[in-house]
């Protein structure tokens, strides 16, 4: 008989809980104050409790069961990934066993789109791996996969493997091509089919790639994310059933490959989230064998998410999303380098990748515990919202026809931009921090010299002939650091001086949130304690000669310091007053037009300073 734990504490009912939050929310708005509403349109309410669970579908499953909420397979092992430009071969091959040799348990090789890979190019990339032991991926071949895949077959026949032990993926994704360029492959089902009956003796080949993580990158939710990716999912059903083959060989055939990002909880619900959905989208296409609904997903830490100011701070980014990927059971993650979004990768940043994911599995023992979440009030919620939230997206997708016909309406758009520009805005407010770049700013930083103007602010390509408007791919740093880069490569150095005075601790405070305010421009910070008065505080910043002034004290002593600073800076500087207080009518009558303060557009606010200053 199992004996029931803290039985010597008297139950508390969820009621007796609200009794007492409501109480020590002093007639607040409980609404405002503890639930948080989701960019995914879900409220998440401050705890839960096991009643919480009552009438989850999902509740009670295993690993390894069916619909595979809690994971494809009865342990927590996945392959540590890395990938390598394959411009050079030679190059590309020495990489890729240099990561092998130092963990890396797949590699991917990044081909050029317009490039062909003959047999002897694939001898020369694989030369000296173990194809049977390392799995091998090939990227940018997309309507030229077969014949990529028909010259890796007849490699890895020439070089005796076994077809039971050889892993690979092909990223033959015309959807995707559809996505981010406008224009897919024409007559992509017979090139599908053609790719799929060739690796009909290779049970762990995957020939057809879902890239959901194409709508992270244009700035999706995580329910639009997860439901396009099974949206186009479908869309490979519905073309190759049609052609004759069977739900469990085009299922078996496929590779979704998810971004992770950094909301921690969200991601790891997202991919239990996925897991059920896809099982039950490919039991309704008819698969005979459970077994063939199990998502094969690869997941890849966001390049949304990385900055390319203070870009060490991707490495701490990179952290927290690969743990929500091996916590929630993906297959295999690819750790970016830090530096990714600038320049090509070097051994220092591809090292860290690889031993992000090592440290999580040899020292944190992460592939110890099969879907250590189960069972977690708060995670499981979060997982049936998102299985809701997704398939509403979902649903609504097949309604108008299916992934293409909607991308062609522009619903998929429609949705991704409106998400997009919300979180620009979030963004822009700082409601959302991006450490280093619109929050906590590196004061001294200056962009190094791969960080041009095309990285942070990329030329949007779309293909000749395109069907439908693209998805376009940015990262949530960019709007900052374009703002910033114009800054450093103006060849000025404007300064902003922090006049402090009066309230030692409101000067302070404020001191410190107008600081970090103008350096986010990249404006040099001149900060002070404080003055004993305001002539003494105005000389010093005259003599600075700072280009911007921020006034710093108390609400109650602006209404007689301000107007007497202005006067005494006489038009040397634009005068900033932080804060926003009540006294600001009457100053603004006398002129004072410059305030800054938590509810301001920073962004905005920012590039008016810079425009001021002559920075375009």
């Amino acid at each position: 008989m199992a004996e029931k734990l803290f039985a010597e504490f008297p139950p508390v009912s969820t009621q007796q809980w609200e009794e007492v939050i409501n109480k020590d929310l002093k007639g607040a708005d409980y609404e405002k104050k503890l639930v948080w509403k989701t960019q995914e349109g879900f409220s998440v309410r401050p705890y839960y409790r096991a009643e919480d669970l009552k009438g989850l579908a999902h509740i009670g499953s295993e690993p390894g069961a069916f619909p595979f909420v809690r994971g494809t397979k009865c342990d927590n092992q996945w392959l540590i990934r890395q990938d390598y430009c394959a411009c050079d071969l030679s190059e590309a091959n020495a990489s890729a066993k240099d990561g092998i040799m130092k963990g890396a348990e797949s590699v991917g090789f990044i081909i050029d789109a317009g490039k062909h890979l003959t047999e002897g190019d694939i001898r020369i990339l694989l030369d000296g791996i173990d194809v049977e032991k390392t799995e091998i991926n090939f990227k940018g071949c997309c309507c030229k996969s077969a014949d990529v895949l028909k010259n890796f077959i007849s490699y890895i026949k020439s070089k005796g493997a076994s077809p039971d032990k050889v892993s690979a993926s092909f990223d033959f994704d015309p959807l995707k091509t559809l996505t981010v360029a406008g224009k897919s492959c024409d007559d992509y089902g017979k090139l599908l089919k053609e790719c799929v009956d060739m690796v009909s003796d290779y049970p762990g080949i995957r020939v057809i790639g879902v890239y959901a993580y194409a709508f992270n990158d244009a700035g999706s939710t995580i329910s639009q994310e997860l439901a396009y990716g099974l949206s186009m999912g479908s869309q490979y059903m519905d073309a190759l059933t049609d052609l004759g083959l069977s739900a469990d060989e085009i299922a078996c055939r496929m590779k979704f490959t998810f971004s992770v990002g950094s909301n921690y909880f969200m991601e790891i619900a997202k991919f239990r989230a996925a897991r059920l959905l896809w099982a039950n989208i490919a039991k309704a296409y008819g698969i005979r064998d459970d077994n063939s609904g199990k998502i094969r997903i690869h997941a890849v830490t966001s390049s949304w998410n990385q900055a390319v100011y203070d870009p060490y701070v991707n490495m701490l980014r990179n952290t927290t999303e690969a743990m929500s990927a091996a916590i929630a059971g993906v297959d295999s993650l690819e750790v970016l380098p830090f530096d990714h979004a600038y320049k090509k990768p070097g051994e220092f940043s591809n090292r860290m990748s690889r031993n992000l994911q090592s440290i999580l599995k040899e020292e944190s023992h992460f592939d110890k515990v099969t879907d250590p979440a189960a069972g977690s009030y708060y995670i499981e919620t979060l997982t049936a919202s998102i299985i809701k939230s997704a398939w509403a997206l979902f649903i609504e997708a097949e309604n108008n026809g299916g992934y293409v016909e909607s991308f062609k309406k522009g619903l998929v758009q429609g949705h991704v931009k409106e998400s997009a520009a919300k979180r620009d805005k979030n963004i822009a407010t700082r409601r959302e921090s991006i450490l280093g770049v619109n929050q906590f700013p590196n004061f001294n930083e200056t962009a190094s010299e791969e960080v041009t103007k095309q990285v942070v602010s990329p030329e949007i390509r779309t293909a000749e002939g395109a069907v439908a408007e693209p998805l376009m791919k940015y990262r949530g740093a960019q709007a900052f650091e374009e703002m910033r880069l114009a800054t450093d490569r103006s060849g000025k150095s404007p300064k902003a001086f922090m006049l402090t005075f009066g309230n030692l601790a409101m000067c302070r405070a404020r001191a410190q949130f107008s600081s970090n305010f103008f350096a986010v421009a990249g404006i040099r910070v001149i900060d002070n304690n404080k003055f004993s008065t305001i002539e003494e505080g105005v000389k010093a910043a005259i003599a600075s000669g700072a280009e911007i002034v921020v006034a710093c004290s108390s609400d109650e002593e602006y209404a007689e310091a301000v107007p007497r600073i202005a006067e005494l800076l006489g038009g040397k500087a634009i005068l900033v007053v932080a804060g926003d207080p009540e006294c600001r009518p009457g100053l603004e009558a006398k002129g004072i037009r410059n305030f800054i303060s938590v509810r301001s557009n920073v962004l905005e606010t920012l590039k008016m300073y810079q425009a001021e200053l002559g920075i375009k």
